[in-house]
């Protein structure tokens, strides 16, 4: 008879107390989290690469000169303007990508559906990315429910709602998923639940006014953090999860927080980037952008940079120890969504509906790629191509024929 899944999450979760959860590239063999630290026998892929948030993959290679392979329309299809899901790989090299028609898909690289499956509430349906483990899919979405797919067959293990809204990305860790949620009220709450089960072993209902932000867990700091709408970072102690302080901003933290350094870093809508420090909440710096900040920062460990978009419509690189600004690139739209660092370069999307790859260390663009609605998705690279989703059309939304947002596969030019 074949171990259950409880036997299976179990005997992992006890080889992660000296492994890890999140992984860099679930496709690389002998793969490296973005902590430094072997993975675990089990593949774990996540929203920006880890349980840091990081957004860098050192070992990635984007097309030198690109051609879009593929496009998967029917992905996005509505009008809200928050930041769309995110593909992300599995070991077996596929992508799962949900999307705010209420579908999440699995994909493989020729652009084959290999499975869909649906969530109960399709009015503005998934914005959060998902977390792959153990071969289950675990994914948010706005009936306020968090969800548990099989990898395999997208067939629904369970069902377990949580609130009114959830618009964040989980994360997992030892048998755990850890994932902000929504109430109408404006409120909110953390929640961790059991990955077999669906039932809630943690909740702090600190946050409010909707968080949207997507939580970060540094094990080397025992810390997890997460922003809010309520312009609050919030922190726990791990693996205890004892509330440890709050720290304030001016206006709202939507976007993913990234740790790196013993600091959390993340974008407000007061138009700044922070770097704040995990053990105690005091701010080290805070850089002013020239608009709203809903980007998620990706933070390099090799180079000490930070990647981050702003309303402003430029792509800032940060020096991480000092805030200060060491390039900017300029697009023609808002930045909302998150960059992606692959090897040498920094993949982002823009409102002006196009893609960009650009050199990381001067940010000079090196291609780019257009969509059809505005591209908020942060890019994903398996095997060497690149995938990102877009927003539905204008003259969609508007009610036309126009197209709906896909998912796009960007490979190399033929004969590149």
């Amino acid at each position: 008879m074949p171990p259950s899944r409880r036997a299976v999450l179990g005997a992992i979760g006890l080889a992660a107390t000296g492994g890890v959860a999140g992984c860099l590239d679930s496709s690389t063999p002998g793969r490296i989290d973005d902590a430094g630290l072997p993975a675990s026998a089990a593949a774990t892929t996540s929203f920006r690469g880890g349980l840091h948030r990081r957004g860098v993959y050192p070992d990635a290679t984007v097309p030198a000169e690109p051609r879009v392979e593929w496009t998967l329309r029917g992905v996005n299809t509505g009008d809200h303007t928050a930041a769309k899901a995110s593909p992300v790989a599995t070991p077996e090299g596929d992508l799962v990508v949900p999307g705010d028609a209420g579908d999440v898909r699995r994909v493989n690289p020729d652009g084959d559906v290999v499975w869909t499956a649906a969530v109960e509430e399709t009015a503005r349906g998934i914005h959060g990315t998902p977390v792959v483990a153990n071969g289950t899919v675990y994914v948010g979405a706005y009936d306020g429910a968090l969800y548990a797919f099989d990898l395999g067959t997208g067939e629904r293990f369970w069902r377990r709602v949580l609130g009114d809204a959830i618009g964040s990305s989980p994360g997992y860790h030892d048998g755990t998923v850890y994932i902000a949620v929504e109430y109408y009220d404006p409120s909110g709450a953390m929640f961790g639940v059991d990955a077999v089960t669906g039932e809630v072993v943690w909740a702090d209902h600190r946050p409010t006014d909707h968080p949207h932000s997507t939580c970060a867990l540094d094990r080397e700091t025992e810390r997890l953090v997460v922003g809010s709408n309520d312009g609050t970072l919030y922190a726990w102690t791990y693996p205890d999860l004892t509330f440890a302080w709050s720290f304030s901003t001016g206006d709202a933290i939507k976007g993913p927080i990234a740790t790196y350094d013993g600091s959390a870093f993340f974008g407000s809508w007061d138009e700044h980037v922070y770097r704040v420090a995990l053990d105690d909440g005091a701010r080290e710096w805070a850089a002013e952008t020239g608009d709203m900040v809903m980007s998620g920062p990706a933070v390099e460990a090799a180079t000490g940079t930070v990647y981050v978009g702003s309303h402003d419509s430029r792509l800032h690189a940060l020096d991480a120890v000092t805030g200060n600004t060491r390039w900017t690139f300029d697009t023609d739209g808002s930045i909302i969504g998150c960059p992606t660092v692959a090897g040498d370069h920094v993949l982002v999307g823009s409102y002006d509906r196009t893609c960009y790859a650009l050199e990381k260390l001067t940010g000079e663009a090196r291609w780019t790629v257009d969509g059809v609605g505005y591209v908020t998705s942060a890019p994903t690279v398996v095997d060497g191509a690149v995938y990102f989703t877009d927003r539905a059309s204008e003259a969609h939304l508007d009610g036309g024929d126009g197209p709906t947002g896909g998912l796009y596969k960007v490979g190399p030019a033929a004969g590149g």
